[in-house]
C-alpha cells in the first residue's frame, strides 16, 4: 500500500480536499490527508500525507507557515478577498512609505477576529454556512503570531506583495483586511502563494499531473518529516521490547529531548521522547515507506 508524504503545489480553485481526493484515485489508498488548509484561490505548498504517514499529520497542523499575498488597497469585500462581494471601494491615499510605516503594528503576538467565511464552527454551524445565507454572529478575537512582515514590492498603484511568516491559525485575508483598515482606506487579499509548511518549500513542491504519471515514486519517506532530530537505532533485544510490549524503552547513553526510533536493519518506528531515563513514544509509524536519515 502506498504510504508517504508528497508536497503538492496546489492549483487555484482547488479545494485541499479536492486535492486529497484526486490523491486517493490515483495513488488507490483511502487514507490521505492534509498538512493545512489551503484556500480555493490560493495556490502553492500543500502537504499531504499518504497511508501510514497519516499519523504525522497532527504534527504538520501545528507547524508555522510562509506565504506571498497580494494586498489590494481601497477594497473592502464580504469575503476579505478579490472573489468576494464588493462593499466598499475607497479612494487610496496611503503609499508604500505609509504601508511599510503600519506594518510593525502587525508584527508579533497579534489578535484576529476570524472571518464570516471560514470554517470555524460557532455552535456546531460553521461560519461560512451562515455567511452564505446573510447572517453575521460574534466572533471572539484568537491570538496568533506574525514572525516576519514585509513589503517584496509594489505592483500597481494600490497592489503590493507582501511576505507574510506566521503561526498555524493565522488568516492571512484578515491581515491584509486589517492592514487596509489601518491605513483608513480599507484592502483585502488579491493572491496568496504558500511557499513553506511543515518544514517543506515550494522547491519540494510538485503537481497533480506529476504525481499521475509518476505515482508513489514521488512519496517521501514519512521519517523526513522529523528529520529536525535525532536517529536512534534500537538493539534487536530493544526491538522486541518495543514490537512486543510497547514503550517505554530503555534509553541508554541518549540525552534528554526527541528521537527518530529505528530498527536495527534502518526502518523507521516512531517519534519517542526521553523522559526519566527512557524513551516514551510520542506516535508509532510501523510499517509504510521508511528509510532512516543519518543525522
Amino acid at each position: 500500500m502506498a504510504s508517504g508524504i508528497v508536497i503538492i503545489d496546489k492549483p487555484a480553485d482547488w479545494t485541499s480536499m479536492d486535492v486529497c481526493a484526486k490523491l486517493r484515485g490515483i495513488l488507490k489508498e483511502r487514507r490521505v490527508g492534509h498538512g493545512g488548509t489551503l484556500d480555493p484561490m490560493a495556490t502553492g505548498v500543500l502537504p499531504v500525507f499518504v497511508g501510514s504517514a497519516t499519523r504525522a499529520v497532527e504534527f504538520a497542523e501545528k507547524s508555522g507557515k510562509t506565504y506571498v499575498a497580494g494586498l489590494r488597497l481601497g477594497l473592502v469585500t464580504n469575503t476579505q478577498d478579490t472573489t468576494g462581494e464588493t462593499l466598499e471601494e475607497r479612494p487610496v491615499t496611503a503609499g508604500l512609505r505609509e504601508l511599510e510605516e503600519v506594518l510593525p503594528r502587525f508584527t508579533g503576538p497579534i489578535e484576529q477576529v476570524p472571518p464570516m467565511f471560514s470554517a470555524i464552527k460557532i455552535k456546531g454551524q460553521k461560519l461560512y454556512e451562515l455567511a452564505r445565507a446573510g447572517k453575521e454572529v460574534e466572533r471572539k478575537p484568537r491570538p496568533v503570531t506574525i514572525h516576519a512582515l514585509e513589503v517584496l514590492e509594489q505592483t500597481g498603484e494600490a497592489d503590493y506583495r507582501l511576505l507574510v511568516r506566521c503561526s498555524k491559525g493565522t488568516y492571512v485575508r484578515t491581515l491584509c483586511h486589517d492592514i487596509g483598515a489601518a491605513l483608513g482606506c480599507g484592502g483585502c487579499m488579491s493572491s496568496l502563494r504558500r511557499t513553506e509548511a511543515a518544514g517543506f518549500t515550494i522547491e519540494q513542491a510538485v503537481t497533480i499531473e506529476e504525481v499521475q504519471a509518476q505515482g508513489e515514486a514521488l512519496l517521501l519517506p514519512v521519517d523526513r518529516f522529523f528529520a529536525q532530530y535525532p536517529a536512534f537505532r534500537l538493539t534487536e533485544e530493544r526491538l522486541e521490547r518495543l514490537c512486543r510490549n510497547g514503550n517505554p524503552l530503555p534509553a541508554g547513553d541518549a540525552a534528554p529531548g526527541t528521537y527518530r526510533v529505528y530498527a536495527p536493519g534502518g526502518t523507521f518506528l516512531c517519534l519517542s521522547r526521553w523522559e526519566r531515563g527512557q524513551l516514551v513514544s510520542v506516535k508509532n509509524f510501523f510499517g509504510g515507506k521508511q528509510a532512516i536519515i543519518t543525522p
